[in-house]
């Protein structure tokens, strides 16, 4: 499946890059070759394979969230260095 040339300056375009004559002949090239691998994948019988999101089965490497008890206010606060009462005091990241 060959791509013509306005196909070609239609996709340069739509991923806003310029070409010279030679690159734009490279990719035309290029790009005709990807399509016609994927014009043979579509030729194959996939009757008998069932539909899947992924080709390998997902698990989560994540561990359960289990609830705990939480840290005292002063044990968190205890290594900042500078507090106000209860709370970090941080310097101002915003300018009016």
């Amino acid at each position: 499946m060959a791509l013509d040339r306005s196909e070609v300056e239609n996709i340069a375009a739509l991923v806003r890059i310029s070409l010279t004559e030679e690159e734009m002949e490279t990719l035309g090239e290029e790009l005709s070759d990807i399509l016609e691998q994927f014009q043979a994948l579509s030729e194959l019988d996939t009757s008998g394979v069932p539909p899947t999101a992924h080709p390998v089965q997902l698990q989560s490497v994540m561990r359960d969230d289990d609830a705990s008890g939480s840290l005292e206010p002063e044990e968190v606060l205890r290594n900042a260095p500078r507090r106000d009462g209860d709370l970090f005091r941080v310097k101002p990241v915003l300018e009016e």
